[in-house]
């Protein structure tokens, strides 16, 4: 990693940090406001959210190595993702879920939190393709309309990926690391430094269980990455990252992350790194696990699927 990487990387962790332990201590509203129930009912924290992004785009304004438009590019995919996001969690009900309970929600005249949330991240999405330089044979207006769409599509839709992750302590973090170490590879630490610097300073908390990302940490975190997918990976990549996206968002419909992990040894070892024993294992709790979406303090969905808040 170069040296604008590390100390974007630094910056984003030490900012993350400070971020969070001030809003801790004073936490915005009063505590209450942002205290939620985990997978196991326990209670935790939303603060972790404003945090890591608020760390994550510190990170990006100390590197030298972007260059103006994925600098900016980067920025608001994280403001309006979090912002977005974090309306969400405050402001959200729970009891309509995934792309279906909010679409279905739209038919019946009802307008969901979660379905303003999606608008303004594809909106977001939008925002950042438009600040970043486009690639490939440009139309007669500088841009092109493929990169436009096929870039707007990473942001939204990486946002969207990484909260569907966020049911189970550090997953969705771990998830941000292992993308970001495979576009470090592209090569794109710079990219990636701020996120994943912002997202490491935190992690103990959330495998503690103190803290959570919510909305607004996972689709900011998720937003970035997407970001720097679009910065540094070539089209026929792009593509094949895009349909994976929108291939993980379909399967979440209907199928759960979490049983699929659990089933999986070593996803499940993964998983489980630096985490607390399951209810029912030695060493932890009695209680049963609730279904998935109990861990974002929300109802749980009606079917097993995991989805979007």
């Amino acid at each position: 990693m170069s040296w604008a990487g590390v100390r974007g990387a630094v910056v984003s962790a030490a900012v993350a940090r400070l971020s969070y332990a001030a809003a801790a201590r004073r936490p915005p509203g009063g505590a209450a406001r942002w205290t939620r129930r985990n997978h196991r009912g326990e209670p935790v924290t939303l603060l972790e959210g404003p945090a890591v992004a608020i760390g994550a785009m510190a990170g990006v304004l100390s590197s030298t190595g972007l260059d103006r438009g994925s600098q900016a590019a980067l920025l608001a995919a994280a403001a309006g993702a979090a912002a977005f996001g974090g309306y969400d969690d405050l402001a959200g009900r729970g009891d309509r879920r995934g792309f279906r309970g909010h679409l279905g929600a739209l038919r019946d005249g009802e307008l969901t939190t979660g379905a303003i949330k999606l608008g303004g991240i594809g909106g977001t999405g939008l925002l950042a393709s438009a600040l970043l330089r486009t690639r490939g044979p440009a139309a007669p207006s500088g841009v092109s309309a493929a990169d436009f769409v096929l870039n707007a599509g990473l942001v939204a839709g990486g946002a969207n990926l990484l909260n569907l992750f966020d049911l189970r302590p550090g997953r969705a973090i771990k998830v941000l690391l292992g993308a970001s170490a495979l576009l470090t590879a592209a090569p794109g630490a710079r990219v990636v430094a701020g996120p994943a610097g912002a997202a490491a300073a935190l992690l103990p908390e959330d495998l503690r269980e103190r803290a959570m990302l919510g909305d607004a940490g996972a689709n900011a975190l998720g937003g970035m990455l997407g970001a720097g997918a679009a910065i540094v990976l070539p089209r026929p990549a792009r593509l094949a990252v895009l349909a994976a996206i929108i291939g993980l968002t379909a399967a979440s419909e209907v199928v759960s992350f979490t049983q699929v992990i659990e089933r999986t040894g070593p996803l499940r070892r993964i998983d489980m790194l630096g985490r607390r024993p399951p209810p029912g294992m030695a060493g932890a709790p009695a209680e049963s696990a609730p279904a998935d979406g109990a861990g974002t303090g929300r109802p749980p969905p009606a079917t097993p699927a995991a989805a979007v808040s």
